[in-house]
């Protein structure tokens, strides 16, 4: 199972990109657990500026705007 987390304010972009991470495995077939981390502190200490965050595993893989679901493809198949 990957562990997903999805930092930002829980603003639409934050929660479209939830989504998107939702959708995406669910084609794939990979199970996932996606946490929403709302708290600006826990977001600093992942050393992003930008939100919306993706961190897969414990990686930060994105930060600052709705990625690309080619983008999510690759972070699950990884």
């Amino acid at each position: 199972m990957k562990d997903i987390k999805v930092l930002g304010s829980g603003c639409k972009t934050c929660q479209l990109t939830a989504d998107l991470l939702k959708t995406e495995a669910d084609k794939l077939g990979v199970p996932v657990a996606i946490e929403k981390v709302t708290d600006y502190a826990a977001i600093a200490g992942y050393g992003i500026a930008a939100t919306p965050g993706v961190v897969v595993d414990g990686k930060v893989v994105h930060a600052g705007g709705l990625p690309k679901a080619a983008d999510v493809d690759g972070w699950l198949q990884a």
